[in-house]
């Protein structure tokens, strides 16, 4: 028996259901389901009571449960405390994020955590979906924040931390600027401006569209560039319009530089996700990272706030 084979048992016994358990650990089934088997051909017992609906604990299943959730709370407290002895006493968190993260969310975040955790510092990447989410899989960073679709690997820990509303935005000078919406109709009269392929921002536009019965194809793309930044400087000259991230303009349309359109009966959201290795185990100060952007109530007052990056964080800015 292993910790994987424990987590497994855990993951289903909370889930009821072997189907989600997969998805949470990003696994497929049979595998699930053959960690299982093993684990009750070991003992001599069988851990689950099987239906069409689900799953649920035999008695044998919930004492080893029980047991099971302590050995699991002692090894991360093990971990820990060896991790404690061999790290130095500043700590150092590799990040990556996406472009959209990286400029408008993460900076915010990091500013904050200077305040609130001096003695840790951030080695942060910024790159698109595809770049930071292999360097998760092979560990080059430890903690990736992506927009958009979701890369599907079993290896992968995925979890939503916000939800964004990508709009359309024109230059305040626009016909659109005195409207709050408009329809996917109306998307087809105007020069389109957009991010790179392989962007997560391009992806999820997209899929929406597609979702919504427009085939992005029909677009009149103009321009493909970069960087969110200028898509915006673009923009505001009048050589089109976007569809991006709300987050990137808010202090634009605050200015009345700019003016964001929701897409009529259609807003498109999209989760902004954390990704992380199944097989490494996080320490302290990428524990705490974490729980902060799963604190909404917290986050959201961190986004608000104004901030300067400083001395401890080390950007990796992709090449233009």
């Amino acid at each position: 028996m292993c910790e994987q084979q424990f987590l497994v048992f855990k993951t289903v016994a909370d889930s009821k259901n072997i189907t989600l358990a997969a998805k949470k650990l990003h696994m497929s089934q049979p595998s699930i389901s053959l960690q299982i088997q093993n684990l009750e051909n070991q003992l001599g017992t069988r851990f689950f009571d099987r239906t069409n609906k689900g799953v649920s604990l035999t008695r044998a299943g919930q004492i080893f449960y029980e047991h099971v959730c302590q050995v699991l709370e002692l090894l991360q407290s093990v971990q820990e405390q060896i991790s404690s002895l061999t790290e130095d006493k500043r700590g150092l968190v590799y990040l990556g994020a996406t472009l959209t993260i990286g400029e408008y969310v993460l900076p915010h975040i990091l500013a904050y955590l200077h305040q609130e955790r001096p003695d840790v510092d951030f080695k942060v990447k910024i790159a698109n979906t595809e770049v930071i989410s292999q360097d998760v899989l092979e560990k080059r960073i430890h903690i990736g924040l992506i927009e958009g679709p979701v890369p599907k690997h079993k290896e992968l820990v995925v979890e939503n931390f916000w939800q964004d509303e990508l709009v359309v935005v024109v230059p305040y000078f626009h016909p659109w600027s005195s409207r709050n919406s408009v329809t996917l109709a109306e998307l087809l009269q105007e020069r389109m401006i957009v991010r790179e392929v392989g962007s997560g921002t391009r992806k999820f536009m997209e899929l929406s569209l597609q979702e919504r019965g427009l085939d992005p194809g029909q677009l009149n793309i103009t321009m493909e560039l970069g960087s969110t930044q200028a898509i915006k400087q673009v923009v505001s000259a009048g050589l089109g319009m976007t569809i991006i991230s709300k987050l990137t303009v808010r202090r634009e349309c605050d200015q009345r530089m700019f003016k964001a359109l929701k897409i009529q009966d259609s807003p498109v959201y999209r989760p902004l996700n954390i990704l992380t290795h199944a097989q490494t185990t996080q320490t302290k100060d990428e524990r705490y990272f974490i729980n902060l952007l799963h604190d909404r109530e917290l986050l959201t007052k961190v986004l608000s706030m104004d901030y300067c990056l400083t001395e401890t964080v080390q950007m990796d800015l992709p090449e233009k």
